[in-house]
């Protein structure tokens, strides 16, 4: 496709100006060349700071018709400086309120907007990436559905603590040994949660900031251990392309979803990660990320705050260097085993789910 027909196409579609069967076509050649997509992917970033340099040049504008509105009135002159000072005293003794009132109410405005930023948004990198844990809030807004679904239990937070954040993650050993992100673990400790509402106690085993991973142990009685993982992990990258699902929680039951590989590297060429095309939200943290042949390619962490559908995994080989890590530091920790083979391999995309999900958990992290 010629360059500049390319272009027009990917404003079309970035407009919403394509019809139902030209957006469809698209799409589909968006999914299956890489190429296409991340200059769809580029281009959305390129309008969006055309928007803020338009709104920027509008507000310079409107300043500049102002100024001149203000020359012609007398009530300043072109140096600049304010007309005779008793007419200044004059307009503040009248409206001295009025902006004290509207002073107040900016700020309370700005305090809101702020919150509700804070809120929805957890981001780092200059406001580019958005971590995928969980706002707390989010977490106890939905407690009272959680009573049904996961609850039904006794909590086997302690009573005093409090809760931190939340994200997904995924065993690594039958034993009860988890990968997470470590952004997900804002507190001192944590409960997992299966597919099934049965909570456990979890300790923090490892944490390696630099990777954003973790591991957690289930230390509970409850627990029992599964003869086998399904899935194996990766230790070699993958294929530009590749199609991909993942599973996580970032609702209140499991919650799958698919896409492809988009990019060797992460945000910024990070080579710790991967970019893929899949829909991503707060509590999908810690996610395993599969492809066709039930091998874990990585683990979902952070997505593109202005780029639709475009997230961010961390490599599967990271976790071998965790659990090296892990048992030079900690002796006493019984020996982690890699699953390396995986039984899901042409199986269709349904029974790989119900073999899988039961190894995926949600991460509840708190402070005592």
């Amino acid at each position: 496709m010629d360059d500049i027909l390319l272009l027009e196409a990917i404003e079309r579609y970035l407009g919403g100006d394509m019809d139902a069967t030209e957006r469809n076509y698209f799409e589909t050649l968006r999914k299956n060349t890489p190429e296409i997509d991340q200059m769809v992917v580029e281009h959305s970033m390129f309008l969006h700071q055309m928007d803020i340099y338009s709104v920027h040049r509008n507000l310079k504008l409107s300043l500049q018709a102002a100024h001149s509105k203000l020359v012609e009135r007398g009530e300043i002159n072109e140096g600049g400086e304010l007309t005779p000072k008793g007419r200044v005293i004059q307009l503040w003794n009248k409206y001295k309120k009025v902006v004290a009132i509207a002073a107040s109410v900016g700020g309370v405005i700005a305090l809101v907007i702020s919150g509700l930023a804070i809120y929805f948004s957890p981001v780092v990198n200059g406001n580019q990436i958005q971590q995928l844990s969980k706002a707390i809030e989010v977490i106890q807004r939905n407690q009272q559905y959680q009573g049904k679904l996961i609850n039904e239990v006794k909590s086997k937070i302690p009573e005093n603590a409090k809760l931190i954040s939340g994200g997904s993650g995924f065993l690594i050993d039958p034993k009860g040994f988890i990968i997470t992100n470590a952004h997900v673990l804002k507190g001192s400790g944590a409960v997992v949660v299966n597919n099934k509402g049965e909570e456990f106690n979890a300790v923090i085993a490892h944490i390696d900031l630099d990777k954003d991973l973790a591991i957690l142990r289930i230390d509970d009685q409850d627990y029992t251990p599964l003869a086998s993982l399904p899935y194996s992990i990766r230790k070699n990258n993958t294929e530009l392309g590749e199609q991909i699902f993942t599973l996580g929680y970032p609702r209140n039951d499991i919650v799958y979803g698919e896409g492809y590989l988009s990019a060797r590297t992460g945000y910024n060429s990070d080579s710790l990660s991967y970019q893929v095309q899949i829909s991503a939200n707060p509590g999908n943290s810690g996610g395993p990320v599969f492809n066709n042949n039930g091998e874990v390619i990585g683990i979902l962490s952070t997505r593109q705050a202005e780029a639709e559908g475009v997230a961010f995994a961390v490599k599967s080989k990271n976790i071998y260097t965790l659990v090296d890590e892990l048992a030079k530091n900690d002796s006493s920790i019984e020996k982690i085993k890699l699953p390396l083979h995986s039984s899901l391999k042409g199986m269709d995309r349904r029974k790989q789910i119900t073999s899988v999900e039961n190894c995926v958990f949600y991460v509840k992290a708190f402070n005592k």
